[in-house]
């Protein structure tokens, strides 16, 4: 074995050289043979000296068989996934060189007196070679030096991209937003939500730092010979600072061109109050505009007029049918094991589809892959518990995370007799486990389930459960591009256990899964082109219910309801493209189609007249994954912003989608026992249409961010019921639903201060969403086929969310919430029946309950901020409902006694104190 250690000018004495022509031939064979190994059979053979250190060679194994091949051939191989050049001295001597290359020539400008045409540049076009010898420096602090790349000829380029990662050097978690900078120049990037970066540098010497605060400061310096990557590992900042902010994206709001997006802090939400002191990222969301819900208690989300069965909600890329737990009261995504959740209520990008109104993009953050670490929470209805577990040290982690309830006081304080003697509760489990396989690969899998069951009456045990697992791979495939392929599959069901030791006692059940494939690909063409594409295919599995009996003694007739099965596929494709400085647009076309599948029997009524059993004509039977019916078309995804000024954007965008699945509830708000219908023959996919504009401005240094957004929705096919609809184990179930039109228009206002003692957000919406139901046949018209508030019509929403910080430790939290009352139906007379009297009621929705309002009051409480301690604490004491607001839920009328009885149900009627203990290790 021979090392070469020689000086600059020995290295410069051989360039008077010419190269040699290799015309040795040789035959070599190996196989799992180190370099080292491979080097010294080629000394063997082929009569060559090599020189080189041995160190450069790392450890990798490599095969290859080579007969009658010169030397070059074989080192160009054996080299060609590294940065080792070689240049063949003379017929026996091989130099080796690690990034550089020894040229036996010399650029002709290199002569004194001598000037380059064009034609000698064309000739050798290449990029200057750099070499650079480390000089010890007597003071001041050694700086890394680097070398990227490896240096070819004739590559015809002046500047090469540095990409990379940057990871917290103690937790090993993506650092976002901090900025890389070329130390004495103008040029640098920040890195994205997962801590990647991409730079362009010159050819040659670069130093580069690291900023951001709170953040330790690295400085390397770079020698680019080629297209390579870095990664950086900085720590925490240990600076003693008089006040430390830390800002990300100062000007995203204004600067994204996306419009009605919503990207909720986590970190953000501790000390918002909130029932039982329970951090709940969904209930977080409704306290902006343009998300709101049908009440207190209400599972589901209602986004700019739209229904609960319009939000895809996605964790992880798996759908999360139903995020409740406890009657909505709750939220069933665990906030401490949550990295990010973004919100598109306006211009839904182009690979996500199925939903009309919102997509809630829901991401597990990574396991720490540097040390064992947790966080838990101890309040007095839930517990929390979070660990983070490496598997291997800075390369793949675990985290593992749980919630459960252990009293059911909660329900004893309701203002509801019967419910005080109800049983409720729940628990949900999320696993994650991330692997990064090297640095153009990396791996992740996440599993979920969570139960709730609950006893409203002493006979009934009502559960519903939501499953779901996921995985995903992350490939860089080059500089420019990039691709993820998931899958993911979903499973929610319900069930209601009836025993009553009678006749009528009974086991009922329903269950949707769902498993989707999907491939997005990420190209970056040229500084002003960013296009994503790909495909996606779905397969939906429903099993609409069964009921067994329960006992020898039960008459139940035993039913299961015939399976459905559909097909949802889409191929996609966006581009967000710069056109001037001031003007980006983000352009994006989705095309997706639906096939109904069997095996299932059709019911086919008469065309034009109302669906019945005295109008249905045959029952047309399809065999397994037959196409009973197909769907599609296409779905424009359009975006635009423009600078006023650098901080002042007006924004546009115009939305087009369709949905194939509809939610089938004769209640206002989401319950467990909400069924999922597919389009079939029968019921066709809904529509809708979006158009919206908003301007955006930052105030005072970014302090203040103010947004005015405006949006109008069109609707087609929504589905709605016949008065006294029976929606569960109905085999005929088209002959009790209506489909029509529906409109929505709204106007969202937000202030937000993001800093200082006082910081907080105002939030107001006014909106309005109407339904119509019109039909030539009375039994099929609502309202005399006129436009009538939905459900969930709320004109006027305001959240005000403030906090106050007296010390960095201590700080107070307010929250207030004003909504108007929703819409109901109310009895406007009476008629009498067989001696009993009956309600006669109004058109549909047109009087409301009373007007919303509550106002919740927290004291936080941080604990001492020494940076070596086992865990930092945060107490948070709250007091939701401060003023004992009895705010209805509903209002209902029944006969009871041959006469009309009112009712008014409400949540939360008197104060509800709470404390509650955190901790992180």
């Amino acid at each position: 074995m021979k090392f070469l250690f020689f000086s600059l000018f020995a290295l410069l004495s051989f360039q008077w050289l010419a190269a040699q022509t290799d015309t040795t031939k040789i035959d070599l064979v190996f196989t799992d043979a180190s370099r080292m190994e491979v080097l010294e059979k080629l000394e063997e053979v082929s009569g060559y000296h090599l020189f080189f250190v041995e160190e450069w060679l790392g450890n990798d194994l490599i095969s290859g068989s080579y007969q009658n091949s010169s030397v070059t051939t074989v080192l160009q191989d054996v080299f060609k996934e590294t940065i080792i050049n070689f240049f063949v001295l003379d017929d026996s001597n091989i130099i080796l060189t690690r990034n550089t290359i020894i040229r036996d020539e010399l650029h002709p400008s290199f002569h004194e007196g001598t000037t380059s045409t064009q034609e000698d540049t064309t000739e050798l076009s290449e990029a200057p070679s750099y070499f650079y010898l480390e000089e010890k420096q007597d003071t001041g602090p050694d700086i890394e030096t680097v070398r990227i790349g490896r240096e070819r000829k004739n590559i015809g380029r002046q500047t090469f991209t540095l990409s990379g990662r940057v990871r917290d050097k103690t937790t090993g978690k993506p650092i976002q937003n901090l900025a890389i900078v070329v130390k004495g120049g103008s040029k640098g990037v920040s890195t994205d939500a997962n801590g990647f970066y991409k730079i362009e540098l010159p050819a040659g010497v670069n130093l580069l730092q690291t900023k951001g605060i709170g953040i330790e400061t690295l400085e390397k310096r770079i020698i680019m010979y080629n297209n390579g990557q870095l990664d950086f590992n900085p720590g925490e900042s240990a600076e003693q600072l008089d006040e430390v902010v830390v800002e990300s994206n100062r000007l995203r709001n204004v600067e994204k061109v996306v419009t009605g997006v919503v990207e909720i802090d986590i970190a953000e939400i501790k000390s918002i109050p909130l029932v039982l002191g329970e951090r709940d990222i969904l209930k977080t969301a409704i306290t902006l505009p343009g998300i709101t819900n049908a009440g207190e208690g209400a599972a589901g989300y209602n986004v700019r007029g739209g229904g609960t069965d319009q939000n895809l909600i996605l964790l992880d890329n798996a759908v999360l049918y139903n995020p409740a737990h406890f009657f909505g009261i709750f939220s069933a995504l665990n906030p401490f094991t949550t990295g990010a959740v973004t919100i598109y209520k306006g211009s839904i990008p182009a690979e996500y589809g199925g939903r009309l109104s919102s997509v809630f993009d829901i991401t597990t953050k990574d396991a720490n892959t540097k040390k064992f670490s947790g966080e838990a929470s101890l309040g007095p209805v839930t517990s929390n518990l979070v660990l983070e577990v490496p598997i291997v040290k800075d390369k793949s982690g675990i985290l593992v995370g749980g919630r459960t309830t252990y009293s059911n006081w909660i329900l004893r304080s309701l203002d509801d007799e019967s419910l005080r003697n109800s049983q409720a509760s729940f628990y949900d489990v999320i696993a994650k486990y991330n692997d990064r396989i090297n640095e153009r690969n990396n791996i992740s899998a996440t599993a979920y389930f969570s139960r709730d069951a609950f006893s409203i009456t002493s006979d009934s045990i009502f559960s519903y459960s939501n499953r779901l697992i996921s995985l995903k791979w992350n490939h860089q495939i080059n500089e420019k591009n990039s691709a993820n392929v998931s899958l993911s599959n979903s499973e929610y069901g319900f069930g209601i256990d009836f025993e009553n030791n009678s006749d009528r006692d009974f086991d009922l059940g329903y269950r949707i899964n769902e498993t989707e494939l999907k491939l997005n690909l990420l190209k970056l063409a040229g500084k002003s082109h960013k296009v994503s594409y790909g495909l996606s295919s779905k397969l939906y599995l429903v099993d609409p219910g069964d009921i067994d009996p329960v006992g020898s003694q039960s008459i139940i007739e035993p039913l299961s309801l015939q399976r459905e099965k559909g097909l949802e596929s889409a191929l996609f494709i966006s581009d967000n493209f710069t056109v001037s400085p001031k003007l980006s647009f983000d352009i994006g076309l989705r095309y997706s189609f639906y096939a109904a599948l069997g095996a299932s029997s059709q019911r086919i009524y008469e065309a034009g007249l109302p669906k019945s059993e005295g109008t249905l004509v045959e029952v047309q039977e399809f065999g397994n994954n037959e196409v009973i019916k197909t769907y599609g078309g296409p779905e424009g995804r359009v975006s635009g912003r423009y600078f006023l000024t650098p901080d002042f954007s007006v924004k546009a965008s115009y939305n087009n989608t369709l949905q194939y699945i509809h939610t089938l509830s004769s209640n206002t708000t989401v319950s467990p026992t909400d069924t999922w219908k597919l389009s079939d023959i029968n019921i066709e996919p809904q529509r809708a249409n979006q158009v919206s504009l908003g301007l955006f401005k930052n105030f005072d240094d970014n302090r203040y961010e103010l947004s005015l957004e405006g949006y109008y929705k069109r609707s087609k096919n929504i589905l709605d019921y016949k008065v006294g609809a029976q929606l569960l184990l109905n085999e005929s179930i088209e002959t009790e639903v209506l489909q029509g039109e529906g409109k929505a228009y709204g106007v969202e206002f937000l202030l937000k201060k993001k800093e200082g003692r006082l910081n907080g957000w105002l939030g107001y919406t006014y909106s309005r969403s109407f339904i119509k139901l019109d039909s030539e046949f009375p039994e099929e018209r609502i309202n005399n086929g006129e436009y009538f508030p939905a459900n969930f019509d709320k004109p006027h929403d305001i959240s005000l969310v403030t906090n106050y910080k007296l010390t960095k430790r201590f700080s107070f939290s307010a929250n207030f919430v004003y909504q108007t009352g929703r819409p109901v139906t109310f009895p406007i007379g009476s008629y009498f029946l067989d001696g009993a009297e009956y309600a006669l009621f109004s058109d549909r929705n047109k009087f409301r309950i009373p007007d919303f309002y509550r106002l919740d009051l927290s004291f936080n409480v941080e604990g001492n901020h020494k940076i070596k301690k086992f865990a930092h604490s945060f107490w948070n004491i709250s007091v939701y409902n401060v003023l004992g607001r009895n705010n209805p839920f509903s209002v209902f009328f029944v006969t009871e006694d041959g006469s009309l009885q009112a009712f008014k149900s409400s949540i939360f009627a008197i104060p509800v104190p709470t404390i509650t203990y955190n901790f992180k290790f």
